[in-house]
């Protein structure tokens, strides 16, 4: 199925936009706000297979940037401007499709700026939050406190995570999902790192991977 990307504009404020792009597919059964990684925007190959992945199960999407990336910068904006991005984008893609239902979340860096966004103050209309590898804690700097503010989101979750990510060792990420209860659910690709790639000698394939993945999300977004 190709789906027209449609561009449009996400307001801050009188002064200042992000950069959005939005996907339908005919005869969608809900939305997703996605937000890309720290490293790279809503363009990316991965953002783009993704959000066209998910129109293919007729979940619709709207990508955008966080505003560093709409400068060109590499630093990631603060928290507060980052929650305030999470904030409008949602508001847009309600005003685009108010009859869907609509859920928010993202790639890594993205996916905790939401999280954190809806832990701080409830998004408007959100059923739940989609977590495209949850960045648990850096490479090697074991720990957990950066899913601490996952106990104040009171909507259901869903992880969706490489059992050889770094970004988030399996003990320590299974621990912090079972201790969020009914409303957290775990799903896991075997062998996938941060980036949902599986090495060769695993005998899976990416498109494999990313496919496991993308039904996994579209059969929890059916189910909330």
């Amino acid at each position: 199925m190709v789906v027209a990307v449609e561009p449009v504009v996400i307001p801050l404020d009188a002064e200042r936009a992000v950069s959005g792009l939005w996907n339908r597919p005919t005869g969608a059964k809900a939305v997703l706000v996605l937000a890309h990684g720290a490293g790279a925007g809503m363009a990316h190959k991965a953002m783009t297979a993704t959000a066209e992945g998910l129109g293919e199960r007729g979940i619709a999407t709207l990508r955008y940037n966080f505003l560093y990336m709409e400068r060109g910068s590499k630093r990631p904006d603060s928290p507060a401007l980052a929650h305030e991005t999470v904030r409008a984008a949602v508001a847009k893609a309600a005003d685009l499709a108010p009859d869907l239902p609509l859920f928010a979340g993202g790639r890594s860096f993205g996916g905790r700026m939401t999280s954190q966004a809806q832990a701080e103050r409830a998004l408007p209309g959100v059923r739940g939050l989609v977590f495209f590898a949850f960045p648990l804690h850096p490479p090697g700097k074991l720990g957990v406190e950066r899913g601490a503010h996952l106990a104040d989101v009171k909507v259901p979750m869903l992880f969706l995570q490489g059992t050889n990510d770094e970004f988030a060792r399996l003990d320590l990420l299974q621990e912090t999902v079972t201790g969020l209860g009914p409303r957290a659910s775990l799903t896991l690709a075997q062998f996938a790192d941060h980036s949902f790639h599986a090495p060769a000698k695993s005998g899976r394939k990416d498109p494999e991977v990313m496919a496991e993945i993308l039904d996994a999300c579209a059969a929890w977004v059916a189910s909330n």
